[in-house]
């Protein structure tokens, strides 16, 4: 409610949820129009206007730091359904936020319960959710709810004859707190939700920007731990009854129009089963190639493959690094009409219009091996193998590419020269690799500064990188501070790095001598190849992330071979290396 609104549907939405009276209401619209205001009121404005015509404190609640001895005092089942948040308590009176000043029986049922003096302090109902979420954790009311009805009795879960909660789809309880999980998470943009149970607490994390951040929950959360993974194999189609080997399933959601496939991991632990959800959002607006964040060198060479008529093009990094958004932006920079494209893949992340999807499925035996093989009986032009695996799929894929398929797959190496290597290392043959492949770009993700909270870094760390990365003394370097649009983390968002290596002869050639990896890496960097620590130093330049994340995602190797000669210090900078790069590849090439 804290967005600017048209006062009047402000006023009336507040009135409806007893923030204000008819008459505050009528009194707040002639004070406005006295004060000659034409701005959008927000429910902060008013709350403020309340708070001095009733003589009561305001607290906009950005920087509390709630007192959790004082916040202990009260039951969370009547606070969150009051929304009524403790702050502090001084000289016997403790104060209570709420943005429903006349709404008086949640404060009088404190009163009695505690016989407590009561202090109200008027505060914006957004805030107050935010902090009992962070000080309650994520389904405390529900929780609250289960502890007093004490409506699940938890028993030994080991034990044969006991289906525990197997009433857990009717339970409201339950599902209503992992309906409340799964909605924070997909608020939060977290990728991947971890329940995850110990001894003595069942903790849930979310990877958010590709950090694992801890999630405040109630602590008598470890009691229905065997009743939320119940629940969430129920959501999932798998056997509930079944608590001694792993399991996977999928979820399909909608919330608010967005449609998420949620991918069901579980795991028996030492101490319970260990469930991982991976989210993919089906509705991802795609960007273009140029939104990407590619330098112009590589975003040409980019270009010019996607015009191939044959040929692999690869895609390597680890898991989460975004390797399937990339194909998928390539595959919709060449879907038209004149082309048939065909897509293989584990899971279908997008859907693309005009774009034939397959989804494996094991337990069918629709595996990437023989679904590749029925589709090239079905004259595509361009296939997309989700993930070349092993050999038989690596062999095909060649195969189709020198049939006069365009082919684009990812692979799991740690950079682009790797690549040719582990082709061969999965049995395929090095003249096969030499006459089929025609580039490789490996890619990272690192976490993008919070523009709300970025700052220029002057400390000697940053100053110490300069030197030693070869950046320019005048280039700025920053920092993320924290706030609380990034959940105090001081990133938000993440931008990738690239690695883009082109297949020129000089490299075939090395690929049929069998050369080391190594030695693909020099050919590569004589013809103007950029590493991952290199393109990341280009980003540190541009303000865009920090020369810590950049080392957090390659390695000590990368890292020294960004050297002042080839680490850009900016715009011109890159274009005159660039310029270098290419003089250096036509001397190689005559």
């Amino acid at each position: 409610m804290s967005e600017a609104v048209t006062p009047d549907s402000l006023l009336e939405q507040m009135v409806a949820d007893r923030q204000l009276s008819t008459a505050d209401a009528a009194s707040f619209r002639r004070f406005r129009t006295s004060a000659g205001s034409n701005a959008a009121a927000t429910e902060g404005d008013v709350l403020r206007w309340l708070a001095q015509e009733y003589d009561v404190p305001f607290h906009p609640l950005d920087e509390v730091v709630t007192d959790r001895g004082v916040l202990a005092l009260f039951p969370a089942r009547i606070l969150l359904k009051e929304e009524l948040l403790p702050l502090r308590r001084e000289n016997g009176v403790v104060e209570i936020a709420t943005c429903r000043l006349f709404a008086t029986r949640g404060l009088d049922a404190l009163r009695a319960l505690t016989g407590l003096k009561l202090q109200p302090v008027l505060a914006p109902r957004e805030a107050i959710q935010r902090e009992m979420k962070k000080n309650l954790g994520v389904g405390a009311d529900t929780i609250g709810t289960l502890d007093e009805e004490k409506a699940i009795q938890v028993v030994d879960e080991n034990a044969e004859d006991t289906n525990l909660d197997a009433g857990a789809e009717d339970e409201a309880s339950i599902i209503r707190f992992v309906n409340q999980v799964l909605k924070d998470a997909i608020e939060l943009r977290a990728s991947d939700i971890h329940l995850e149970p110990f001894e003595d607490e069942f903790r849930i994390r979310y990877r958010i920007d590709g950090e694992l951040q801890e999630i405040p929950v109630p602590p008598q959360l470890k009691q229905f731990q065997p009743a939320i993974v119940s629940r969430v194999k129920i959501l999932s189609h798998l056997n509930i009854a079944e608590k001694r080997l792993p399991q996977d399933g999928r979820i399909k959601v909608r919330i608010d129009e967005n449609e998420v496939d949620i991918r069901v991991s579980i795991i028996p632990m030492l101490h319970g089963e260990a469930v991982v959800m991976r989210l993919l959002r089906q509705n991802s607006t795609l960007r273009g190639l140029n939104d990407i964040g590619l330098a112009k060198r590589e975003l040409d060479c980019f270009r010019r493959v996607l015009a191939l008529p044959h040929g692999i093009v690869l895609v390597t990094g680890p898991t989460g690094s975004g390797k399937t958004s990339t194909l998928y932006t390539a595959l919709n920079e060449i879907n038209d009409a004149v082309r048939k494209i065909i897509t293989i893949e584990d899971p279908v992340e997008y859907q693309l219009k005009g774009v034939n999807q397959i989804q494996v499925s094991e337990k069918a035996g629709l595996t990437f091996a023989r679904g590749l093989r029925s589709i090239l009986r079905h004259d595509p032009d361009v296939v997309l193998i989700g993930e070349i695996r092993d050999r038989e799929t690596a062999q095909i894929a060649v195969q189709a590419s020198l049939t006069g398929h365009l082919v684009f797959s990812t692979l799991h190496t740690n950079d682009a020269p790797g690549s040719v290597t582990r082709l061969v290392d999965m049995g395929v043959e090095p003249y096969l690799v030499a006459s089929s492949l025609e580039a490789v770009l490996a890619q990272r993700l690192v976490r993008v500064l919070c523009k709300h909270c970025k700052e220029l870094d002057t400390s000697p760390t940053a100053q110490s990188f300069k030197t030693r990365l070869g950046i320019s003394a005048a280039t700025p370097l920053y920092r993320g501070v924290g706030c609380r649009e990034c959940r105090n983390t001081g990133f938000h968002g993440r931008h990738a790095l690239f690695e883009w290596m082109d297949v020129d002869e000089e490299i075939r050639s090395l690929i049929l001598d069998s050369a080391s990896t190594d030695q693909i890496r020099a050919a590569a960097r004589r013809a103007g190849m950029r590493t991952l620590a290199e393109d990341g130093w280009r980003l540190v330049a541009m303000g865009i992330t920090t020369v810590e994340e950049v080392l957090g995602v390659t390695t000590a190797k990368e890292a020294a071979r960004a050297t002042p000669e080839t680490a850009p210090e900016g715009a011109e900078s890159e274009e005159k290396a660039a310029g270098e790069r290419e003089a250096a590849k036509d001397r190689t090439r005559s």
